[in-house]
């Protein structure tokens, strides 16, 4: 058990969910509302799941009474089917906000068949098993294209026409390309072990939902009042 971790991801995911809400509730007649409201609140349910599988409760759901823990579990495999469907959500509340006709329809189509390739590879995973179809490794490598092309909607966007929902957006991806890359870098320098050498424990995955954390804290304040669709 990990109880620190555990309270960060839990407090992630509750702000999340918060965050989800805020946007539902001055969603008025914005589609681009509706879907942040959306994705934000499959983002925190999933971050539930995951602290709930990960590190609260990792020993009873996966070891106890067993001769030989498992590996995974169905908390986990919901939260990362909601991670991704979070992020293809937001996808479509881009499309709304910064596309029109057949832009708009190609990245929703994007958005629906991903989530449900996806689907079908972490249930093909659980059940052969394949390891790497329920990793967070493939997790990163399956939104990552998204997230490119939202760097490169609003980047396009913001040169051209100068809106401060642009611009904001803009730093949306940009903080999250940057706490994905901390998590990384974190991980790789082995300073969650020198750390728990001298009885500090502050692993990577604390890096990046404090990262996550005020990421979703800069969304509600930034993002919710400006995000309107784009007129057809």
């Amino acid at each position: 058990m990990q109880p620190t971790t555990t309270a960060i991801v839990y407090l992630f995911g509750i702000i999340a969910i918060a965050a989800g809400v805020c946007f539902l509730q001055i969603r008025s007649s914005q589609r681009s509302r509706l879907w942040w409201g959306i994705a934000l609140l499959l983002w925190g349910a999933g971050a539930l799941f995951a602290g709930t599988s990960y590190e609260a409760f990792s020993y009873a759901i996966k070891c106890a009474g067993r001769d030989t823990c498992i590996w995974t579990s169905w908390w986990e495999i919901c939260y990362l089917v909601l991670s991704v469907a979070s992020v293809d959500a937001i996808l479509i509340a881009e499309a709304y906000s910064c596309t029109v006709g057949k832009w708009r329809k190609a990245l929703i189509l994007y958005a629906v068949i991903g989530a449900a390739l996806y689907l079908a590879a972490v249930i093909i995973g659980a059940l052969i098993p394949i390891k790497f179809l329920i990793s967070f490794e493939l997790l990163i490598l399956v939104c990552a294209p998204t997230v490119v092309m939202l760097l490169l909607i609003n980047g396009r966007r913001y040169y051209k026409l100068k809106k401060r929902m642009d611009l904001v957006l803009l730093r949306t991806w940009a903080w999250l390309v940057l706490t994905i890359a901390a998590y990384f870098l974190y991980f790789i320098s082995g300073l969650t072990q020198r750390l728990w050498a001298q009885g500090i424990w502050f692993p990577e995955n604390d890096v990046l939902h404090i990262g996550l954390i005020i990421w979703m804290v800069y969304i509600t304040l930034g993002v919710s009042p400006l995000v309107e669709d784009e007129p057809l």
